[in-house]
């Protein structure tokens, strides 16, 4: 088995954000793959969920944004043992600031917009471009919580 990086749960906050009717994503690249995340990252110590998101927003995103509902959690758990994050993803709305070119973040290679019937043919990660589409739709899961999910690969 690999050693765990943690034995604690990583804490990751994202943001439904939606622009003109298309979803604010953002590109990583793993060595030759890319994929895509709603904009957020980790929790430090001793900051609340609201600051991380908007703090994450800007450095991936430019764009600066207020914090909405709560509309999802779910786990994401490497069967390896390797990682197991905690993602808590809320509707956020822009207030300012333009998508930049140059994201903070280095592991951000480009932020990108995508209409909702898009998302189903992108690797995005976690894997939830349905659950975000019936959400945007104006469907509700039966629950926020969307149990783990997790993509092999990366």
């Amino acid at each position: 088995m690999v050693a765990q990086a943690t034995d604690k749960p990583r804490v990751r906050v994202a943001a439904l954000i939606v622009l003109d009717g298309h979803v604010v994503l953002v590109r990583h690249r793993a060595g030759n793959r890319t994929y895509h995340l709603l904009p957020g990252g980790g929790v430090d110590w001793g900051e609340t969920l609201e600051s991380a998101l908007i703090r994450e927003i800007a450095e991936e995103t430019g764009l600066t944004a207020t914090t909405g509902r709560l509309i999802f959690v779910n786990d994401t758990i490497d069967p390896s043992g390797r990682r197991h994050v905690v993602n808590i993803t809320f509707e956020a709305r822009v207030t300012g600031g333009q998508i930049t070119s140059t994201p903070q973040d280095p592991r951000v290679e480009a932020v990108d917009l995508f209409h909702p019937d898009e998302l189903a043919r992108l690797d995005l990660r976690p894997p939830m471009a349905e659950a975000l589409s019936a959400w945007i739709g104006g469907v509700a899961p039966k629950s926020p919580y969307l149990g783990s999910l997790f993509t092999p690969g990366v």
